[in-house]
This record gives structure tokens, C-alpha cells and sequence, in this order.
């Protein structure tokens, strides 16, 4: 097959990965960054150039899109999609996936675990918010926040006020979530591919760091999952139309509470953590939906 890797970043780990992936199971795989193609729409005639020549003869592609490029990536997926190539992770999923409160909402509706949330149209009525989460502390989220970025735990109730008022003065969209205690700055990472969980890992925090995230020095080991927290991850991955996902979660007393749902989860820390080769059941993915 000929399978196209959309990356701006080439040199990434998951990136490498997935072309060596491709390459020991027969198939060409090239990377283009989707930052510099040229979509052309015409009447029955949808095509993409890439450095000036035509793309054509694709079989699949697997979108590894930024979030600071979300929309131009999405409506290059979009031209792939038309063009009748197949994509690991379709356009609406990830434009879904990107919209943090959007995600949630869907979750919630699909009737899976969450952090209680609020989310108000700059609300004056601070106190109310952190009461209504349960009082503090409070995690408060940035709605474009990546990989950790513009995440707070504001640890007292007169902190979490004053952080959410600044956010406000500043109009930036934020949402506030109840504090997990018991989970202990640690959550679970499960790799979700074609329905199934192919790989899962537990991430802690680095010394007083609440965020797990290994971007911010926290460190991941292997984790065999409950059946409740394998369960919430699939039902997670479908509700959210991802055929690839990452599915954050904390461990709770009240059971698995999603956290966020990764279009584009890296393959370096779940690879390292259980020694499989999540690249190469990708390429398996592609190969059943493709053949």
C-alpha cells in the first residue's frame, strides 16, 4: 500500500516509528506536512498538491496533527477523505477531539465517568463555580491547553477565585473541575486502536507536579487495566468516532473518570512503558480497513 504520514514534524519518535512500521510490513510510506499542502476543490475532482505536484495513488493516511493546527489539518484529512483514501483518524473526529468542553459533553451523554465541570460564560459568581465542584482545590483547565499547558490546581478557595477571575478579565475560556484526591498526581494513559486497548501505562507526576503529563517530567510504568477502566477506555474511543486513541482517565472511589480523549496520542512513552510495537498494530489497522 502507499500510506501517507500527515506531520509537520518528521523527526518526531512517533513519526519514525510509524514509517519504519510501514516499511517492515512491504508498504511505501512518505511523510508530507500537511502545513504545505494545497487543497483544490472542484466539482468531482477534490485533489491535493504537495510541493507543487499532484498527490496521487494513496491508499491511507494517518493524521499526527498539532493542536496550533487543528483546522487547516482537519480540512486537509477532509480533502484526503474525499479523494476516498482512508484516514486512521477521520476529519469530524478530531475536529470533535480538539473541543475540550465539546468532548466532555459528548462523554457525559455516552454515560461514561467524569470529574464533576463546570463550564460558564465568564460567570461574576466565582464562589458558587468552586462550591459547585465541591470546594477546593479545584483543577482549572485552559479550553486550548496541551500536553499540561494551562492546567492550575489552585489549592485554596480564595486561590481558585482569583485565578478563575483573572482568566475571566483576560476573556480567556477555561472550565473547572472537581479535585481528585485519591488519585495521587497519577493517572492512566490507555491506547486505544480499532476498538481494543493494545497497550496501557500508568503516568505519576514528578515531585510535587499534580500533572501526570511526561512532557512535565512525570514517569510512566505498565499497568494491567480493570475491567471497568478497559471497558470506560473503548466505550470512550467509539463514543468519540477515534479508530486510534489515548484515553486519559484517573482511578477514583466512585470508579474510572475520563479525563480527555487523545486524537494524536504519541507512541514513545506507551512503546517504552510495555515493550509493544503500537506503530506496527497500526499498520495491522490500516491493513483490515484497507484490503
Amino acid at each position: 500500500m502507499n500510506i501517507k504520514i500527515l506531520s509537520a514534524s518528521p523527526g518526531l519518535y512517533s513519526t519514525q516509528r510509524l514509517v519504519e512500521a510501514g516499511k517492515k510490513r512491504k508498504h511505501t510510506v512518505e511523510i508530507i506536512d500537511h502545513t504545505k499542502c494545497d487543497i483544490v476543490i472542484e466539482k468531482k475532482n477534490p485533489c491535493i498538491y504537495y510541493k507543487g505536484k499532484k498527490i496521487e495513488n494513496t491508499d491511507a493516511v494517518i493524521p499526527r496533527i498539532g493542536a496550533s493546527v487543528t483546522f487547516y489539518g482537519t480540512a486537509v484529512v477532509r480533502q484526503f477523505e474525499m479523494m476516498r483514501v482512508f484516514s486512521t483518524t477521520e476529519s469530524m473526529a478530531l475536529v470533535r477531539s480538539r473541543d475540550k468542553l465539546r468532548s466532555l459533553q459528548i462523554l457525559s451523554r455516552a454515560g461514561l465517568g467524569l470529574p464533576k465541570t463546570i463550564f460558564t460564560n465568564y460567570s461574576k459568581n466565582v464562589k458558587e463555580i468552586v462550591e459547585q465542584v465541591g470546594g477546593a482545590p479545584v483543577i482549572i483547565k485552559l479550553l486550548e491547553g496541551t500536553q499540561g499547558i494551562g492546567v492550575i490546581l489552585a489549592e485554596t478557595k480564595k486561590a481558585a477565585e482569583s485565578v478563575i477571575e483573572a482568566f475571566n478579565n483576560l476573556q480567556a475560556r477555561v472550565i473547572v473541575q472537581e479535585f481528585i484526591k485519591e488519585a495521587g498526581g497519577a493517572d492512566i494513559r490507555a491506547f486505544v486502536v480499532d476498538g481494543h486497548v493494545v497497550g496501557a501505562m500508568k503516568r505519576q507526576g514528578a515531585e510535587g507536579e499534580f500533572r501526570s503529563n511526561l512532557h512535565r517530567g512525570g514517569n510512566a510504568t505498565v499497568i494491567q487495566l480493570s475491567d471497568a477502566e478497559e471497558i470506560a477506555a473503548i466505550k470512550a474511543a467509539k463514543a468519540m468516532g477515534l479508530g486510534i486513541a489515548g484515553v486519559d482517565m484517573l482511578q477514583s472511589d466512585r470508579g474510572p473518570l475520563i479525563l480527555e480523549v487523545n486524537s494524536s496520542p504519541g507512541l514513545e512513552g506507551i512503546e517504552a512503558a510495555t515493550g509493544k510495537d503500537i506503530a506496527e498494530t497500526i499498520i495491522k489497522y490500516i491493513e483490515r480497513n484497507v484490503e
